[in-house]
C-alpha cells in the first residue's frame, strides 16, 4: 500500500519535491494544487514524464480558501502536505492539516511563523500528525546535517554553518544568479541574525564578520559573512548544549563589497524616503534596478554548497568535525542544485512523516529525524555527502 501527498504551489521547488515522492515517497497520488492550473498541470506532466509514472494529479486550488483546501486533504485521503505557498500561509495551512489528519511541512522562510506551528504540537499530538516546518536547503539540509554532526561527537561545543547556491560559472560584474525571490535575499541581509554566543541565545548584526573561506578546486575561496533566517529554530534548540552556532552566506570573493555598500548607502531600508515629492521604499528601488540584471537565466547552471563545522570532544580527545556537501546542476532531469537540496530535503521530511518514522506532534527540522536515518535518506537521493574527523593534535583521518 502506498501513500497519498498533496503539494500546495508548484513552483521550483514543489516540482521537485514531487519528482522525490514519485521516486522515493512510496507515493500512490501526487495531488499538485496551485492556484493556477496551468502551472500545476505543466509540474504535474513533468513529473509524470520524468519519473515514468502516471502518480501525478493537477488541481487548481486557493492556499487561502481553507475550506477547498481541507476538502483536497480529507476527500484524497492526503497522509502529508508539503507547502510551497507564501510563509504567512503556512499556519492556517498547518491547522487546516492537522484538522484532516494530514501531516505538514513547508519550505519555511520565517521563523517568528515557524514557532508559531510549534506552538500547535498538542494538536498535532492529539490528531496523531507531524508537522515540521522549514524544510528545504538552509534552514533545512542544513539543521539536519548539524543533527549529524553532534551525533558523531560525545560533546559539541561549536557549530558553525556555511552555506550558499551560486552559478558554476560566475559572469560579471555581479558573479552572482537569484534562484528564488529578490526579497528573500535582501531579508537575508538586513537586521540581525539569531545565535549562540557563550552558549546562550544572541542576535548579531547581518552583513558582517568577513572572512575568507577556503574550498577545492574548481571552488576556491569563497567570502563568508552573516545573514539572516539561515539556522532558523537551531539558536533554541541548542542553547545550552553547544557554546557557539553561527550561519554565514558564502558567495565568490567581491559580493560583499559590492553589497555591502548597497546597505550602507541605506537600499536596505524599508522605512520611504521623499524623492522629488514622492514617498519611494529604498528596497524596492534596489529591487527594480538590480533583480533584472541577477535573475538567474534558463540555461544558467547553478551549485550549492553546504559546510558544517564542529568542534568538541570525541572519546576524551578534542575533535573537529566537517561536513561537506556539493550539489550541482542534474543535467538528466533539468533540476538545478537548489531545487533539488530545497525540493528533496522537503521530500524525505514528508515521505518519512507518512510513513510514521517521526515523532507525532510538531517539532523542528534538527530533532524530526534520527540522523542515521536521515543519512541513508540523503545517499538515495545522490546528493553526496562528504565527512572527516580529525584531533587537535593527529593527522585528520576520514571516516566517510
Amino acid at each position: 500500500m502506498g501513500y497519498n501527498f498533496a503539494i500546495l504551489g508548484c513552483g521550483r521547488q514543489g516540482t521537485a519535491t514531487a519528482y522525490d515522492l514519485a521516486l522515493y515517497g512510496d507515493s500512490d497520488l501526487i495531488v499538485l494544487a496551485d492556484m493556477d492550473l496551468q502551472q500545476s498541470q505543466r509540474a504535474a506532466q513533468r513529473v509524470n514524464k520524468l519519473s515514468g509514472r502516471q502518480v501525478c494529479q493537477a488541481m487548481q486550488v486557493n492556499a487561502r480558501d481553507h475550506e477547498a483546501c481541507l476538502r483536497l486533504f480529507k476527500d484524497r485521503k492526503i497522509q502529508a502536505v508539503v507547502s510551497g505557498v507564501p510563509y504567512f500561509l503556512n499556519v492556517d495551512l498547518t491547522q487546516i492539516a492537522i484538522k484532516s489528519g494530514s501531516s505538514f511541512c513547508d519550505y519555511g522562510g520565517n521563523t517568528d511563523v515557524v514557532h508559531k506551528q510549534l506552538a500547535l504540537a498538542p494538536q498535532a499530538k492529539a490528531a496523531d500528525v507531524t508537522v515540521i516546518p522549514d524544510c528545504g536547503m538552509a534552514p533545512g539540509l542544513a539543521n539536519s546535517l548539524c543533527a549529524y554532526a553532534m551525533s558523531l561527537l560525545d560533546q559539541t561545543d561549536s557549530l558553525i554553518i556555511y552555506d550558499c547556491g551560486l552559478p558554476q560559472t560566475p559572469k560579471p560584474p555581479w558573479n552572482y544568479s537569484l534562484t528564488f525571490s529578490i526579497e528573500g535575499l535582501t531579508n537575508e541581509y538586513h537586521g540581525k541574525t539569531n545565535c549562540i554566543r557563550h552558549g546562550k541565545l544572541h542576535q548579531t548584526d547581518c552583513f558582517e564578520e568577513y572572512e575568507i573561506v577556503e574550498f577545492p578546486e574548481p571552488i576556491g575561496p569563497l567570502e563568508a559573512f552573516t545573514t539572516a533566517g539561515g539556522v532558523s529554530t537551531l539558536p533554541w534548540t541548542y542553547a545550552g548544549k553547544v557554546q557557539t552556532l553561527q550561519n554565514k552566506t558564502l558567495r565568490y570573493v567581491g559580493h560583499f563589497a559590492q553589497w555591502k555598500v548597497f546597505q550602507q548607502a541605506g537600499f536596505f531600508e524599508l522605512e520611504p524616503v521623499e524623492v522629488n515629492g514622492q514617498s519611494i521604499v529604498p528596497r524596492h528601488v534596489l529591487h527594480k534596478l538590480i533583480e533584472p540584471q541577477i535573475r538567474a537565466k534558463e540555461d544558467d547552471r547553478d551549485m550549492v554548497i553546504i559546510r558544517i563545522l564542529a568542534t568538541g570532544s570525541k572519546d576524551g580527545t578534542q575533535t573537529e568535525v566537517t561536513l561537506d556537501v556539493f550539489d550541482h546542476f542534474d543535467e538528466k532531469t533539468g533540476f538545478s542544485a537548489m531545487e533539488r537540496c530545497t525540493g528533496f530535503h522537503a521530500g524525505i521530511m514528508a515521505s518519512l512523516a507518512a510513513h510514521g518514522a517521526t515523532p507525532r506532534t510538531a517539532v523542528p527540522v534538527e530533532e524530526s529525524v534520527h540522523p542515521e536515518i536521515f543519512l541513508k535518506e540523503l545517499s538515495r537521493r545522490d546528493i553526496k555527502l562528504t565527512q572527516s574527523m580529525k584531533s587537535t593534535d593527529k593527522q585528520a583521518r576520514t571516516v566517510r
